[in-house]
């Protein structure tokens, strides 16, 4: 494991992971902030591999995020991701950009590609310069023990308050071939969205151009990674990453209305959201996940901005964490988003119990019922507006006293 902390009740155990053609995986310790702890991991990637990227959009990023968005316009490709945890280079000024063209330089002279392949990424404690010469010494090391089952190995080198590794996979065929979707994530704390506080890395073995993978990421991201929250707090280092190896036996596919994506699509997504999905579940100090759905809203745009209002309250969640059925604290997260509203015709439902309908209290409330459901590890808040047809929904988790020990001794 990668933390002391105690594992998330709502922790899931990995899938069975299979090997994506194309990729090969390690990790290794290179003691950035602990010592014997995997800290690092490596992807190398079959040459010819295109790479999609969405970044966050906190406006002091880690020197990171720049140097990927800066590759990504000059090519297409990726030969090598490698990410560490510990330290999240962020906040470091030049030293900082030092640090990533230091270790992009050695690994691509390890791997013999070209420099802009090379994809990094740093999670960790934000302001303390990275020891990348402990990255640099680890390397060879990371290089020789690349090896296409190392999935499990990798998803727990970038842990960092992380309880359990976090995977998804998926079979699927573009046409009648046979293709593999599979990724790993990490994330706790620091999770909202524009990116969601977290790093995650999704391989296929499909053969898609660079455009259709990145519309593919673009796509999806809006109603997996950004809708998430733990804390309303975006990171400075999230991001999510997709790598198409093209070693699956079918034509490329260069348009993304292709009919023959269609199952792919919907494979890719599941993958996406179930990766959200395991960060929220491993939300620091969580007991309970909450999806909160809003409908009846003026706008989807406008039902998005109350869902996150909800699942972003403080009020709300400790009383999800305290299995409160304190539904008023809902009316106040509505009407404080800003977003319209008529507070006669506002209707909220805990679960399949609707406690408010048209802004007064329902004649069929079942208390006790309602309380036996809160006891629940898994609820569902929704609210509907009455005034259109705009809806969205968000995951986030509850509020204890869980989230303040660990973030309160985060750098101790």
């Amino acid at each position: 494991m990668a933390t002391s902390h105690p594992r998330s009740p709502l922790a899931r155990s990995l899938p069975k992971l299979t090997r994506v053609a194309g990729v090969r995986l390690s990790g290794v310790a290179a003691n950035i902030r602990y010592e014997g702890r995997t800290d690092l991991a490596l992807m190398e990637f079959t040459p010819g591999t295109t790479a999609a990227g969405v970044f966050t959009k906190n406006t002091c990023p880690g020197a990171p995020i720049p140097w990927c968005r800066q590759a990504l316009d000059h090519t297409p490709y990726a030969r090598a991701l490698l990410v560490n945890s510990g330290n999240a280079n962020v906040f470091t000024g030049r030293a900082g950009n030092d640090a990533v063209v230091a270790c992009a330089t050695e690994l691509s002279d390890h791997l013999k590609c070209p420099v802009e392949d090379v994809f990094l990424a740093s999670t960790g404690v934000i302001g303390e310069p990275l020891p990348y010469h402990k990255i640099l010494k680890a390397l060879p090391e990371a290089v020789e023990k690349l090896h296409e089952d190392n999935w499990e190995v990798a998803a727990n080198a970038i842990m960092t308050t992380d309880t359990f590794p976090k995977a998804s996979q998926r079979d699927v065929t573009i046409g009648d071939v046979p293709v593999c979707i599979q990724g790993i994530a990490k994330g706790s704390g620091m999770i909202a969205p524009d990116m969601a506080t977290m790093l995650s890395y999704i391989a296929t073995d499909a053969k898609l151009s660079q455009p259709v993978l990145q519309a593919l990421l673009t796509e999806y991201v809006g109603s997996t990674f950004n809708a998430i929250t733990v804390d309303s707090d975006t990171s400075t280092s999230d991001m999510v990453m997709a790598f198409a190896t093209g070693q699956a036996d079918h034509p490329e596919i260069s348009d993304i209305n292709d009919n023959k994506l269609s199952a792919f699509k919907d494979a890719f997504r599941d993958v996406m959201e179930e990766l959200a999905l395991l960060v929220i579940r491993d939300g620091e100090g969580a007991t309970k996940l909450i999806r909160v759905e809003v409908q009846g809203a003026e706008s989807d745009d406008s039902a998005h901005r109350i869902a996150l209002s909800i699942a972003n309250s403080p009020l709300v969640k400790t009383a999800i964490a305290g299995e409160d059925a304190n539904w008023g604290r809902v009316v106040m997260a509505v009407g404080k988003s800003g977003e319209p509203a008529d507070r006669d015709k506002l209707s909220i439902a805990l679960g399949g119990y609707w406690v408010a309908r048209d802004g007064g209290v329902s004649q069929d409330y079942d208390e006790d019922a309602l309380k036996r459901y809160m006891r629940e590890q898994e609820i569902v808040i929704t609210a509907d507006l009455g005034i259109g047809q705009g809806r969205f929904h968000v995951w986030t988790c509850d509020l204890t006293h869980g989230y303040i020990d660990i973030n309160g001794s985060y750098r101790s």
